[in-house]
């Protein structure tokens, strides 16, 4: 059973949805949530949301959360590259490609990226333009920018 909640934050409406065990979406684009979805604020969609609160008050730099994202084995390996980069820093989309021991890849990477379903606990937001340029945020580059700040990474 599928459970999703709403929260309204200082970057815009947030959506919360678990599976009962973990958290399989997370982000800012509300027409992607609660498709078979109970609205419901379970525990840890509360847990997840007061972590959140923190980091959007700059006193949390990493999470404790069971996640779940769904994606294919690519997407889920891009993923955990993602959240191997350290608070507060920035990777490429060449330099994430490198990490995963397919350097051709950043295209690819790219639409991984894209297609990351627990935004800022997976943190997609810190991958950036080889040029160094803030691009491509499925939330927003205006919401990019504010979490990279918040990590002190602007």
């Amino acid at each position: 059973m599928k459970n999703v909640f709403y929260y309204e934050t200082s970057l815009g409406m947030l959506g919360i949805e678990d599976n009962g065990f973990a958290v399989i979406r997370l982000g800012f684009q509300m027409e992607k949530f609660g498709k078979n979805a109970d609205v419901y604020e379970t525990e840890l969609i509360k847990k997840t949301f007061n972590q959140l609160e923190e980091y959007f008050c700059g006193e949390r730099t990493a999470f404790n959360i069971p996640l779940a994202p769904e994606g294919t084995a690519f997407q889920k390996k891009v993923w955990e590259a993602l959240r191997q980069i350290p608070y507060g820093e920035t990777k490429t989309y060449g330099q994430v490609a490198a990490a995963i021991g397919n350097p051709k890849a950043c295209r690819a990477v790219g639409m991984a990226n894209n297609r990351n379903p627990i935004g800022i606990i997976i943190p997609c937001h810190r991958v950036i333009g080889s040029n160094g340029k803030l691009v491509g945020y499925a939330g927003g580059i205006n919401i990019k920018e504010q979490l990279l700040k918040i990590e002190g990474a602007l």
